[in-house]
């Protein structure tokens, strides 16, 4: 009897298929990895937007109800995509060694199923916007690549194990064949996947675009007034540098768009659809603006909000180019990555509203992760209603006809950011030694600006606070308070008020649909 006839006719006893079981998962991880490998080196080589688990992930990113990615961002702020990627990363790792397993038992139903995990990603790649001539070409080789070492593999372990049952001399042969072609096949899927990422990411000619880049000298600058920023230990800045400015954005990977092929295009309900180069653009004249920009995801006293000094274009001025038609109430704006924003058409033609298109942030070209080339900035709208990054066409239309990314997911079409304030310094779980001691924090009301900041310790009388010199009423405000501290557990509140006599919001609400809102209370311990 050949040898290929009494791996086939054999059956190894129960024992010997629990212990082959580890083995013939470990065999469908590695042939997922040898998919994930190939696909990502493809994808460098010919089609960048190609990769698997980027694009599946993308797609779970859209699907996931609203309460999840709350939590996301809750729990994981700014690594949440971090989390997302290590999420469907062992969860490809869990059905990769399900499929090992049943190939080893019942094949082929093994390569099945890992050849409709290659389907499905393919359909992930090719629906996602930007989606090239050659997008099919990393997720089709993979699948191949991969199927070929699970079959290959679970055949070598077959081997293996009915030897093993029968005590047959080629036993170890068997074995070390096994676990040299899985193990060897293993490092080099990880030497070829790493590597093809990295060649992916650092590749680009867009870096290096953007390190050559000079822009022309704003026509007007910001320049802060004495007494604006207050550098107190524990105190925010009153401009947030670009290292520290909070990112949330629905990108699992940031966008390499290239400023000399990037367009903008106008249409809609407009007189003339136009489209727009960088240098068009840039060239229309530069002027710098100090705006904050907040998070709907921001919990009351959170972090989802920073202040820049944006160089850009007003958003009105090319819309009158366009000529907006009569019945138009929204702009939709759309991201290279297909991201969709639905901002009131009034907050981008309002005369005294700086609603912008900008190129730099804090002197310097935008960063990648913050829009690069171009990106809108609004004042007085929360960022996924009006901030889109990497935004490439606005089309002029109406809200009762069109909708967002965020709306059908349960966010308000229209979002105006609601009057917040925090408290910075003491932290919550931070002692603070008893005397002396200075109360801090920032406080923002786009785009009316802050009249007046008050706290109150342990629900006592309100207490006025002084507030910094303001940048303009499109920017947030620092204030502080002194506080003669004694020792024990206190409570600190605070509340803001507008220019227009208009008192913070007392009533908490959740983030959904349209922003939290609330007075933050700080617990502070003075020993």
């Amino acid at each position: 009897m050949s040898t290929d006839t009494a791996v086939k006719n054999s059956t190894p006893t129960k024992a010997r298929k629990r212990h082959a079981w580890p083995w013939a998962a470990f065999a469908g991880i590695v042939s997922a990895a040898v998919l994930l490998a190939v696909a990502e080196l493809l994808a460098a080589l010919f089609a960048r937007s190609a990769s698997p688990i980027l694009a599946v992930g993308s797609v779970i990113v859209d699907i996931v109800p609203r309460p999840l990615k709350e939590l996301a961002i809750t729990l994981f702020g700014e690594t949440d995509k971090i989390a997302l990627l290590a999420g469907v990363g062992l969860g490809a790792a869990v059905a990769a060694a399900v499929a090992g397993i049943l190939q080893y038992r019942l094949r082929p139903a093994g390569a099945v199923v890992l050849a409709i995990g290659g389907v499905l990603a393919t359909v992930a790649i090719l629906t996602r916007t930007g989606a090239g001539a050659l997008a099919w070409l990393p997720p089709v080789i993979g699948t191949a690549a991969g199927v070929f070492v699970l079959m290959f593999s679970t055949t070598k372990l077959r081997r293996w194990m009915t030897a093993a049952a029968a005590d047959a001399d080629t036993r170890g042969t068997d074995r070390r064949g096994f676990l040299l072609f899985t193990g060897l096949t293993a490092v080099g899927a990880v030497v070829v996947g790493v590597g093809a990422r990295v060649l992916n990411a650092t590749s680009s000619s867009v870096a290096a675009a953007r390190d050559a880049l000079r822009l022309p000298t704003a026509r007007t600058t910001v320049t802060l007034p004495e007494g604006a920023n207050w550098e107190l230990p524990g105190l925010s800045p009153i401009i947030t540098p670009n290292a520290d400015f909070y990112r949330v954005d629905t990108a699992l990977t940031v966008p390499n768009v290239d400023p000399t092929t990037w367009r903008l295009s106008i249409e809609g309900m407009v007189d003339t659809p136009i489209e727009l180069s960088f240098d068009d653009l840039v060239n229309m004249g530069l002027d710098e603006y100090g705006v904050t920009l907040t998070c709907v995801s921001n919990e009351v006293g959170g972090g989802l909000v920073g202040n820049a000094i944006w160089t850009g274009v007003p958003i009105r001025d090319i819309l009158r180019m366009a000529g907006v038609q009569s019945g138009a109430d929204m702009v939709l704006s759309e991201s290279v990555d297909g991201y969709t924003a639905s901002t009131p058409l009034g907050s981008l033609t309002d005369d005294n509203l700086d609603a912008i298109f900008a190129v730099a942030m804090n002197g310097e070209p935008l960063p990648f992760e913050h829009g690069f080339p171009v990106r809108m900035v609004v004042p007085g709208l929360y960022g996924y209603v009006s901030a889109t990054k990497w935004v490439t066409k606005l089309t002029v239309t109406r809200f009762d006809e069109v909708e967002a990314y965020w709306t059908p997911r349960g966010y308000s079409a229209e979002a105006p950011i609601k009057m917040s304030s925090r408290v910075d310094t003491p932290k919550i779980g931070t002692p603070v030694t008893a005397g002396a001691i200075t109360v801090a924090g920032m406080a923002w009301a786009q785009p009316i600006g802050v009249a007046t900041v008050e706290v109150s310790i342990d629900n006592g009388e309100w207490q006025p606070t002084t507030l910094s010199t303001p940048i303009n009423d499109q920017s947030w405000v620092q204030w502080k308070y002194d506080w003669t501290a004694e020792k024990g557990t206190h409570y600190i509140a605070v509340r803001a008020t507008d220019k227009q006599g208009n008192v913070q919001i007392e009533d908490a609400a959740p983030i959904a649909p349209n922003g939290s809102s609330g007075w933050q209370r700080t617990l502070v311990t003075v020993s």
